[in-house]
């Protein structure tokens, strides 16, 4: 029988203030050199942005390649580092040159230098039939290794503060997996953090619990085992992407969103935002249990 989640939590009364708007999908945030920084999909850019809602580009991916599906984090040099068909890095010169033969949705990185890599081969936004997932570790000796498997759509992994832990989003079970990291940097001891969910791009807090989508038009804050400590509702036409703490403190929350509307279906909704109005926003929200952890 499915554990559903447990409801034990505490409604956000604040509304959630519009930082940013006019993007595409708004995916992949970090807080990072005090901004936030994400990847515009459609628009194919990574952006930072600051607490008045001043925006910057910081690096334009091939205008050829596909405009949905990477992620960004950083060497713990400060190269940043985009995902797509190929792991690319960015110079000291801005361009985006090849780190690693390796296609990917998302990635974290630890503080060793350890880069995790995620992905199912085929292509969801064309509705191809789903193919188990994978997680990958790429070494900081250039070894590329595949350390988890049957992953049920891969997507927002975080890595606790002490490197011992990874919890991944499991898409298309409705479930956050959490493994122990090993010493090499492999993963082990998988077990369910808590399911019931509609996880995508998700953030840890210094309590350990979770900040993640439900699915819905609403995000929850979660704990090991799955008890639902907050609720964050959000408007009926809004589908939450992707979560990050930030801020000086790290006590914000970021909501990145954009319309998607659940009667129409997964190709539609996509076609709608490439081709229409740009209906993005980063949303900011003040939490009292600050971020902790990668990204």
């Amino acid at each position: 029988m499915k554990k559903q989640t447990a409801e034990r939590m505490e409604m956000v009364m604040v509304e959630p203030k519009v930082l940013l708007d006019g993007l595409g999908i708004p995916e992949s945030p970090r807080w990072h050199e005090d901004r936030l920084w994400f990847c515009n999909w459609i628009a194919r850019e990574v952006v930072a942005v600051d607490m008045d809602g001043k925006a910057e580009v910081m690096a334009v991916r091939d205008p050829d390649s596909h405009p949905m599906g990477y992620s960004i984090d950083w060497l713990p040099d400060g190269r940043l580092l985009v995902t797509g068909d190929k792991l690319r890095r960015q110079e000291p010169d801005g361009q985006l040159v090849l780190h690693a033969d390796q296609h990917a949705n998302e990635i974290v990185v630890d503080t060793h230098g350890n880069i995790y890599l995620n992905g199912a081969d085929f292509d969801f936004a064309a509705g191809a039939p789903p193919e188990p997932g994978y997680i990958k570790l790429l070494t900081p000796d250039g070894r590329l290794r595949e350390v988890a498997g049957d992953i049920a759509f891969p997507n927002g992994m975080v890595i606790t503060a002490d490197d011992r832990t990874l919890i991944i989003s499991e898409s298309f079970a409705g479930r956050l997996t959490a493994f122990d990291i090993d010493a090499d940097g492999g993963l082990s001891n998988r077990r369910v953090f808590a399911e019931g969910l509609g996880p995508d791009g998700i953030c840890l807090d210094a309590e350990g619990a979770v900040w993640v989508s439900t699915g819905g038009n609403s995000v929850v804050r979660v704990a090991a085992g799955g008890e639902i400590l907050q609720r964050v509702e959000l408007a009926a036409d809004r589908a939450p992407f992707a979560l990050m703490l930030g801020g000086p403190d790290r006590s914000t929350l970021f909501i990145l969103t954009a319309e998607w509307r659940q009667s129409d279906s997964v190709t539609d909704n996509l076609t709608r935002i490439n081709t229409g109005p740009r209906t993005g926003e980063i949303l900011t929200l003040p939490v009292t249990v600050p971020g902790a952890g990668r990204p």
